[in-house]
């Protein structure tokens, strides 16, 4: 009988020593299963994109003060949004509605959650010898995703984009990443339909009035009490072809040029700002 107690009493420790272990896995699983849902963020609704975009681009950007397209995508490069500051399709170029959504892909895809990059960052690397020639062609875009669709839909709450990945690389101004009030990076946003530098002007406005440009970090500078690790601004200092930090960008005007020089003040990066 003693034998049998005995016999008994090491199963029933064994099987709880089982279920301790399963139990502990099975809590392991569910906190590795739980982490994807760190990347679900809020967006601005499409309303305060378009609205926002509208206004921005009455503004003198320092291009030539054209409609504009915006796209955002989130952190697994999903398109959120698409819209247009024009009334119809044709009322900015048509072309634009990809590249925008490219820039945001591109600004999403190679900034990180403590250093952004903006699309204008990448134009001097990605030149021929420079340190990161052929990211270009390193993100195809899903050509099912970017032609999909009716095109009366284009720029629509319904744009056929949304939901899909675009991919795509693009490496002039028009790009940034989004970074919430936490200084959580959620995404990307892109603008195009004007000089690329024009473009960079807008899409920082824009970001800025949406609450989304708590960054971190970046090449950018600016000066210390707005930005003391810098930020992911335009950088204008290529003289004779040849970039200075090796992040530049080229310049498109004068107005452009400033109105970048000048963002620190009336649109400032940084958390809480």
């Amino acid at each position: 009988m003693r034998k049998y107690w005995k016999r008994n009493y090491t199963i029933m420790v064994i099987m709880a020593v089982v279920v301790v272990v399963v139990a502990l896995f099975l809590a392991q699983k569910e906190e590795v299963l739980a982490a994807p849902q760190t990347l679900i963020a809020s967006f601005p609704t499409y309303l305060e994109v378009r609205r926002a975009l509208q206004e921005i681009v009455a503004e003198d950007n320092g291009g030539f003060g054209f409609n504009m397209w915006a796209t955002i995508v989130d952190r697994n490069g999903v398109v959120k949004l698409v819209t247009a500051s024009g009334d119809r399709t044709g009322d900015q170029w048509p072309g634009s509605r990809l590249i925008s959504a490219q820039k945001a892909n591109t600004a999403n895809a190679f900034s990180l959650p403590g250093f952004a990059l903006s699309t204008a960052n990448l134009f001097t690397a990605t030149q021929p010898g420079g340190s990161l020639f052929g990211l270009q062609v390193s993100n195809p875009i899903n050509t099912d995703v970017a032609y999909g669709g009716d095109a009366s839909d284009y720029g629509t709450e319904n744009d056929p984009m949304i939901d899909g990945k675009i991919g795509g690389v693009n490496v002039f101004g028009g790009g940034l990443a989004l970074y919430n009030a936490n200084g959580t990076l959620i995404g990307g946003i892109g603008v195009s339909g004007d000089s690329s530098c024009a473009d960079h002007n807008i899409a920082w406005r824009l970001r800025h009035r949406l609450n989304l440009d708590n960054v971190p970090a970046g090449v950018g500078s600016a000066p210390e009490n707005a930005a003391p690790n810098g930020n992911d601004n335009i950088v204008y200092d290529i003289v004779d072809g040849v970039s200075a930090s090796g992040w530049g960008h080229p310049e498109c005007s004068d107005s452009a040029t400033q109105i970048a020089g000048n963002v620190h003040f009336f649109s400032p990066t940084g958390p809480g700002r």
